[in-house]
């Protein structure tokens, strides 16, 4: 199969595209794993990350990081971008947004296994860090650290 059908189902990469108004609305792409059968790790960090509070409508910011070990799949970067930034005008409270974060790309990519840490900066004076993880790291895979120091000024 040449290189064209394999990334025929790609919409995203390569174009222009608009940041989707909402989670439900962005659309996750995946690409096969051109490593299938090791153990190793992907890291996603996005600095940036931000929501809205559901009750009062003020931005909410965070230090995301995401980690996992592929399976089949391997999420096409693009559009986990573009899944990050829908949340930007998303009101939910910074349990929601992390867990479901990682629940998304649990479902989605079936890894071997995915962790996500969701680093809050402070609102109302108390930072908020939410951690998901979907099992047991597996063995013989290189797990850094995610090395986000607890507040103390982050950033």
């Amino acid at each position: 199969m040449n290189e064209e059908n394999i990334y025929a189902n790609l919409t995203q990469l390569g174009g222009e595209s608009k940041l989707p108004t909402s989670p439900e609305e962005a659309v996750l792409e995946r690409v096969r794993n051109p490593q299938q059968g090791t153990g190793y790790l992907v890291r996603f960090t996005a600095p940036e990350f931000t929501s809205l509070c559901p009750i009062t409508g003020q931005p909410d910011f965070a230090h995301l990081m995401i980690d996992y070990v592929p399976g089949d799949w391997l999420v096409e970067s693009k559009s986990l971008k573009l899944f990050l930034g829908s949340f930007r005008n998303h009101g939910a409270f910074h349990e929601d947004c992390t867990v479901s974060i990682g629940k998304k790309l649990e479902e989605f990519l079936k890894p071997q296994w995915l962790r996500i840490g969701g680093y809050w900066y402070p609102r109302g004076g108390i930072p908020i860090d939410v951690f998901y993880q979907s099992g047991p790291a597996p063995a013989g895979v290189w797990i850094p650290e995610q090395g986000v120091p607890p507040y103390r000024g982050r950033g």
